[in-house]
């Protein structure tokens, strides 16, 4: 068995965040090179620290899809896992045996020497005729963000343009900024060529590439015309940003094959983890209940709902027949506000979900990722809770501010995002004798203090929070 692990950062506050990384776990799944593909994140749900719980498998290959190296890569991720390193990771990745299971911890996709095929790409798709004999000189402008608190990273952005400046296409290659020099904004006096494809190094589609490129380029749509350039007439292609190209998903097999070497057999069924599906599958069959949804078996299969819409014709629901349906449908509130933590008490109403028996666990981990595992470890005696003072000092960067937090602050903070959770606080020491596999369904253990209460924390420390605002994420 293999368990492939992608992790994004995620977001508290928009639901976009994250979009890309299903996607691409999507089209990998498609291909069947690994017995699972599972996504955690930063900011979302499951989180760096129950990620590793959800695989089925003892061999892990994780893979952060982040654009270039930085604090992301080389300090929260390898910190939150538990992987026990620290700084720049090597070219072969990083392996490391966490509670039996051998984990690969690989360079984020955008380092892959591969990304220079996408951005040449990503420039066709803006200028087809690139390359073509009798065509004016064209300028290739490889656009990276840029940061002044990681050096390394715009390292990927030189190392891409120089490799397209051996390609011979170009009559010029630059690698241009938005943070740090040389930036965006001086491409008028730095790029000659009448013609210029401009390829922005971005993860995703988002406020950078839609707004403050453009902005800062005097960009007017895809194809913009300069009649007045420093170097006369220009015109600029405008080509979408890297991340979203369909190829990502190769880099991201070949990374997941160059950190697993050759010869590797793959791994064994994780015995937890087997067991804990095991026991709810065995539940489910019987119908039950779990946190607000109820699950009932029809025929073979098994309808999921939500357990207030309990009697409602299944004509009156919109109904899906996919995990990722049904993960779309319940990813916000009936409010519109996105959930980044899916055991609030918001789970919107009005769906179903008819699923096979293969559907139900990938749904399940949809709806309430970890649950089942965690739920499962609490009642064998197996988990094992992370007190808030423990999660508070191994903060970094900017949330390291919650080590000054007194009890006072983070039970006040808590009493407003945690009253709104179906969880029961095993880290703040409140006991939980009964789980759902004993048929309470509300009641879930909470582990360890989530991303979102150490957010919340971070901003009472900082005096920024007003009452209620728990709620306004």
């Amino acid at each position: 068995m293999r368990s492939l692990v992608l992790i994004g950062h995620g977001s508290h506050l928009n639901g976009e965040s994250a979009g890309a990384v299903y996607r691409y776990a999507e089209l990998i799944r498609e291909r069947g090179l690994f017995d699972e593909v599972v996504e955690g994140y930063w900011k979302e749900e499951p989180s760096l620290r129950q990620v590793l719980k959800t695989t089925a498998s003892t061999d892990v290959t994780v893979i952060p899809m982040f654009i270039s190296e930085g604090y992301f890569t080389e300090t929260v991720i390898p910190r939150e896992m538990g992987l026990g390193h620290q700084g720049p990771v090597p070219p072969e990745g990083v392996a490391r045996v966490l509670g039996g299971k051998t984990v690969r911890y690989t360079l984020p996709y955008g380092v892959h020497s591969s990304m220079a095929d996408v951005i040449l790409e990503r420039a066709r798709e803006a200028l087809p005729d690139l390359g073509d004999e009798g065509t004016p000189p064209t300028a290739l402008v490889v656009l990276g963000h840029g940061t002044t608190r990681n050096e390394n990273s715009n390292r990927v952005v030189y190392e891409n343009a120089e490799r397209l400046r051996h390609t011979g296409l170009f009559s010029e290659v630059e690698a241009l900024f938005l943070d740090e020099d040389p930036k965006v904004g001086l491409w008028p006096e730095r790029v000659r060529a009448p013609r210029v494809v401009v390829v922005p190094f971005f993860a995703s589609e988002g406020w950078h590439t839609l707004e403050t490129i453009p902005e800062d380029m005097g960009l007017t749509g895809a194809v913009t015309v300069f009649p007045q350039n420093p170097h006369g007439t220009q015109t600029v292609y405008y080509a979408r940003p890297v991340g979203t190209h369909a190829r990502i998903a190769e880099v991201i097999l070949q990374l997941a094959e160059e950190a697993r070497g050759t010869g590797g057999r793959g791994g064994d069924e994780d015995r937890l983890h087997a067991q804990a599906w095991a026991a709810f599958m065995t539940m489910a069959r019987r119908g039950m209940r779990v946190g607000e949804v109820m699950i009932t078996p029809q025929l073979g299969m098994f309808e999921v709902r939500h357990a207030l819409d309990e009697g409602i014709p299944g004509g009156d629901l919109t109904t899906t027949v996919t995990p990722e349906g049904l993960r779309d449908h319940t990813r916000r509130d009936e409010g519109g506000h996105h959930r980044p933590v899916h055991t609030l008490r918001n789970l919107p109403r009005g769906w179903r979900a008819v699923l096979s028996e293969t559907d139900l666990p990938r749904a399940m981990h949809a709806l309430y990722p970890a649950i089942v595992e965690e739920g499962y470890a609490h009642q064998q005696h197996a988990l094992r809770a992370t007190p808030w003072a423990t999660t508070a000092r191994r903060q970094t960067g900017i949330y390291a501010k919650v080590q000054k937090a007194t009890p006072e602050q983070v039970e006040h903070v808590a009493e407003d995002v945690c009253s709104g959770c179906l969880r029961t606080r095993l880290w703040a020491s409140e006991q939980l004798p009964r789980t759902f596999f004993d048929g309470v369904p509300g009641a879930i253990p909470c582990a360890e203090a989530c991303t979102y209460l150490v957010a919340e924390v971070r901003e009472e420390v900082s005096g920024k929070r007003g009452s209620g605002s728990g709620h306004s994420h």
